[in-house]
């Protein structure tokens, strides 16, 4: 799974999870939006959530917004391909630990490569920060779950059961 961030540069450079991913090769980064291939988006404003069957028509391309949380705005988000959000799962950086949908960009590249049934890939991605494989014990059950499930529908609907004990 080919990782792509469009990077608006207004977090702290020491934090920043994109930048981490580029200096080890994991992702590239666009200061441009126009320069972002075609792909899945994890966009938080999405009207469907990410499943499984997403994977095949972003042509093995993920693709996330690094910006601050303020800035996230749904004009952010104008980028070709296929927009989904991602479902119910709590954050395990230092920032937002415990948090529900407070993700880094590693995070929810991570966590889409998990539905997607690409587990390795995430613990690649996740592998250069310490708090990484806390992300997905933290959500081990959710994410499983996510992954089991044939369409955008039966995600929400796991998603549902999360939910309701919050």
């Amino acid at each position: 799974m080919e990782c792509h961030v469009y990077y608006e540069g207004d977090d702290d450079p020491d934090k920043c999870t994109a930048r981490r991913l580029e200096r080890f090769d994991e992702a590239i980064l666009h200061r441009s939006m126009g320069q972002v291939p075609y792909g899945v988006v994890l966009n938080p404003h999405a009207e469907q959530a990410l499943s499984p069957a997403d994977a095949e028509e972003g042509l093995g391309t993920l693709v996330a917004l690094d910006c601050s949380w303020e800035s996230a705005g749904e004009a952010a988000f104008r980028m070709n391909g296929i927009h989904r959000a991602l479902p119910f799962l709590v954050a395990a950086n230092p920032v937002n630990y415990g948090r529900p949908f407070r993700l880094t960009t590693v995070e929810a590249l991570a966590a889409a490569c998990c539905i997607f049934g690409e587990r390795d890939r995430a613990e690649e991605l996740l592998e250069p920060f310490r708090w990484g494989e806390t992300f997905l014990t933290l959500n081990e059950e959710p994410l499983r779950r996510y992954s089991e499930c044939a369409d955008s529908s039966e995600v929400v609907a796991v998603q549902e059961d999360y939910l309701a004990d919050e």
